[in-house]
């Protein structure tokens, strides 16, 4: 039976996190135009800026999830970090509102006249808020949300596969309303959309708190990297000693599991070095049985803790390069809808960020449609109650991420060599935009199935007590991709223009070739491929008892397999 709150408490939890990011992605939906049209930036430097703030906004979260797990509590960190997201959106509405605070318009002087450094310092602080509050807020709201339900039954579990599904269908809807109708917002004025999009923060907020009544809690456990420390300080002392052979009772400390522990790891001979921390020698344990120095002795459940996360990375490192056509599907691709009839009939034309929305749409569709037929359905066949393991979605993603950039790159070659046939004055490619939906829809199913495999992958493998640590993990990758993104796109700017060469990433892209850039970029992604297959197959995943068991008869109850 069901003993937490569940779906009850999730609806509080959904309800904020829907509206917090209607007005976070909102607010950032279109801010390559922002830069571009309205603060006067090139398109080097609107991605330069774009990038720094994702990889911030995904390196924050570690610091995050260390003090939610460790210190505050995952509601407290989700509290804190809200008001300083809305501090973040307060400060880039008034960038949009104060003259002083923005370079004038290009229709109002002769020649576009770049922001000050004051103007670009206001600008980027307000950027950090924003990532200081996201950075709070999104390591902590799954493993909150997980907390809520009973992982120790079967129903709860199903809760939780159906949560991270349900989960992301929902983002994906915020996404597609905030390519659409807020873009269309913003386009029309930067500080009627701002200011609307940071009253919904402060609405979101109030429903979090709304249901503080119902949500479990569970508490900080104190400073968690002092047990990991000791791991590798006690096995590195430890390094002469021997390991038996056989597993026999008495040679590890294995002391009985606790009110926290609901899930105790039995010992593994994955990474059997550190093994050694949890050898019992003489006079390291006191006559009740507890450890005299904790530097010297480890107890098992210490040990696989520590070799859960060192084989995520692995994993987690595959994503970086898988992730770049994610985390850059805002800049390149608008300046190739600049460049392309963004008409829809004779009178209406698209902003050139909405496009981004059939990536959007085909996770919106696809995405039900795997949690409500097809997961059912390869549940019977693999016989595992998520049907896809998280590994095999991350392995299915990192495949349509090659398709992308392949599709991106030959839709790109094709647009340009329009453009230069027709000559147009404006550099227009009498093309329709919508071209750029294939690529999109591949990156709608690379995004959904490596976004969800990641997500699924670090909830489930963590450590019990450091969920929220695991969860950032996601965040860490995607500032990597951010970062590794922007240091291709300066060091392609910086080596394709020496000695009079074509730059591939010209501010005109018609005198560019983007499409190069877009095939270097599926090149690395094949390369990954073959990799994250090679670490898929060694990979094994994390084994558990469940505490009852622990009671009864101990047995053992493994987390999948690929």
């Amino acid at each position: 039976m069901e003993t937490k709150p569940g779906w009850r408490a999730i609806s509080y939890i959904l309800g904020n996190l829907i509206v917090e990011k209607i007005a976070t992605v909102g607010m950032m939906a279109n801010f390559m135009v922002y830069l571009l049209q309205f603060f006067n930036l090139g398109q080097v430097a609107a991605a330069n800026v774009i990038g720094a703030w994702a990889g911030a906004s995904n390196l924050v979260p570690i610091i995050g999830a260390c003090v939610a797990d460790a210190y505050l509590g995952k509601f407290k960190t989700i509290a804190i970090s809200s008001f300083g997201t809305l501090v973040g959106m307060v400060i880039l509405t008034l960038t949009a509102w104060v003259p002083k605070l923005h370079p004038p318009s290009c229709a109002s002087t002769e020649h576009c006249v770049p922001p000050t450094s004051s103007q670009l310092g206001f600008l980027i602080l307000g950027l950090g808020w924003l990532a200081l509050g996201t950075g709070g807020i999104g390591p902590c709201t799954i493993p909150f949300s997980i907390d809520q339900f009973d992982t120790t039954c079967s129903e709860g579990r199903k809760g939780v596969n159906s949560f991270f599904n349900w989960n992301y269908t929902s983002q994906t809807i915020v996404q597609l309303f905030s390519m659409t109708a807020i873009v269309y917002l913003l386009n029309k004025s930067w500080i009627l959309g701002y200011g609307l999009l940071s009253l919904l923060m402060s609405f979101s907020i109030i429903i979090f708190f709304v249901g503080a009544s119902v949500y479990v809690y569970i508490p900080a456990d104190g400073s968690l990297f002092s047990g990991i420390a000791q791991v590798f300080v006690v096995a590195y002392k430890k390094r002469h000693l021997k390991i038996p052979l056989k597993e026999e009772d008495g040679l590890y400390y294995d002391p009985p599991v606790d009110e926290k522990t609901p899930l105790k790891m039995p010992l593994t001979n994955q990474l059997r070095c550190l093994n050694k921390a949890a050898l019992i020698r003489d006079d390291e344990l006191n006559a009740g049985g507890s450890v005299k120095n904790p530097w010297r002795l480890c107890s098992i459940q210490q040990v696989e803790e520590v070799k859960c996360l060192i084989k995520m990375l692995p994993i987690w490192a595959s994503g970086i390069l898988c992730l770049i056509p994610i985390v850059q599907q805002s800049t390149f691709p608008v300046s190739q809808a600049l460049k392309m009839d963004r008409h829809l009939g004779a009178h209406f034309k698209l902003p050139p960020a909405t496009y981004s929305v059939v990536s959007l749409i085909t996770i919106a569709i696809f995405l039900p449609c795997f949690e409500l037929f097809l997961q059912p359905a390869l549940a019977k066949v693999t016989k595992k109650e998520e049907g896809l393991t998280s590994l095999q979605k991350i392995v299915i993603g990192d495949i349509f991420s090659v398709l992308t950039m392949v599709s991106a790159g030959l839709v790109e070659w094709r647009r340009k060599g329009v453009a230069i046939s027709h000559g147009a004055p404006d550099g227009v490619a009498p093309m329709n935009a919508m071209w750029l939906a294939p690529q999109f829809v591949l990156l709608g199913l690379c995004e959904m199935f490596t976004l969800v495999g990641h997500i699924q992958f670090y909830s489930t493998e963590s450590p019990e007590k450091m969920k929220s640590i695991g969860n950032s993990l996601q965040y860490l990758v995607l500032a990597f991709s951010s970062y590794v993104g922007t240091l291709m796109v300066n060091v392609v700017h910086q080596v394709t223009r020496k000695h009079g060469g074509i730059d591939w990433l010209n501010d005109d892209i018609n005198a560019g070739r983007l499409d190069y850039y877009y095939f270097l970029i599926a090149g690395f992604a094949a390369m990954n491929l073959v990799y994250i297959l090679f670490c898929v197959k060694r990979y094994h995943y994390k084994v558990v008892i469940v505490k009852a068991e622990v009671e009864d008869k101990a047995s053992l109850s493994p987390s999948g397999v690929l």
